[in-house]
């Protein structure tokens, strides 16, 4: 019984998934930060015009908000 070219078993629980993808991203150069927001930071995005008020609870949505932020200073910092 030889198992020739197989791939190594990959263990499939979520823990092992997301320290493979912590990995990956890390390889890409990425670094990821936890950022609490005040509920008057995210009303401040809302008038902003950076979110609409029904994506206040939405993770990715407040993300993308908060980053376009950082973009912004970026470019205008150069």
């Amino acid at each position: 019984m030889s198992t020739g070219n197989a791939p190594p078993a990959r263990s499939s629980s979520p823990a092992a998934e997301r320290m493979r993808l912590h990995r990956k991203r890390r390889r890409e150069g990425m670094q990821y930060v936890q950022i609490p927001l005040h509920k008057s930071e995210v009303e401040d995005l809302i008038r902003l015009g950076l979110l609409q008020r029904e994506q206040r609870k939405d993770a990715q949505a407040l993300q993308a908000a908060v980053l376009t932020i950082v973009y912004q200073a970026l470019d205008g910092a150069g």
